[in-house]
């Protein structure tokens, strides 16, 4: 075994993408921290979100804090800002998406058993309270992340990393 070199990547990712059907797009609804956002911007571009939306106090995603820990994959990403959550959620399902909140909330499903169509934009929310409850209604459906272990609850971009492989996963 041995790592694969520049080539090596560009047939393997090259292969994954002919295998993989839908978009995915992604709300960032007051997720305040530039280094979360700079993640959760990584992961997006890996596994090709075609679309994100920025709304309350998210920073922009090309912000200089944000690109500490996005190392430039903004520019991989079609963004733009919304006014709010709401407004984020009605330019996704403008754009086809059905909107699924990502929340440890009551009446929500695994989102590995979740009905979902082909387009998927995912809701993601602030670390300290989550979404609010009228984003909640505003969403589709409603999913959340099983977990095990004691922890209550996962770091916001962890969650979302988690939950676009998931969504790409499916389609494989």
């Amino acid at each position: 075994m041995r790592q694969l070199d520049g080539t090596g990547l560009k047939r393997l990712h090259r292969d994954w993408r002919r295998r993989t059907d839908g978009r995915i797009g992604l709300v960032l609804d007051d997720v305040q921290s530039p280094f979360n956002v700079g993640s959760i911007v990584r992961t997006a571009a890996a596994y090709r979100v075609e679309e994100v939306w920025a709304s309350g106090t998210t920073p922009p995603l090309d912000g200089a804090k944000v690109g500490k820990t996005a190392l430039g994959c903004e520019r991989y990403l079609q963004w733009e800002p919304a006014a709010s959550a709401h407004a984020a959620i009605e330019a996704a399902r403008g754009a086809g998406y059905q909107v699924v909140a990502l929340e440890l909330a009551e009446g929500a499903s695994p989102l590995h058993a979740a009905e979902l169509g082909i387009d998927v934009c995912l809701v993601v929310g602030a670390e300290d309270h989550g979404l609010r409850p009228a984003t909640l209604d505003a969403c589709d459906r409603v999913a959340y992340l099983p977990q095990l272990g004691r922890v209550g609850s996962l770091n916001v971009a962890t969650a979302t990393g988690i939950a676009l492989y998931e969504l790409r996963r499916r389609s494989w």
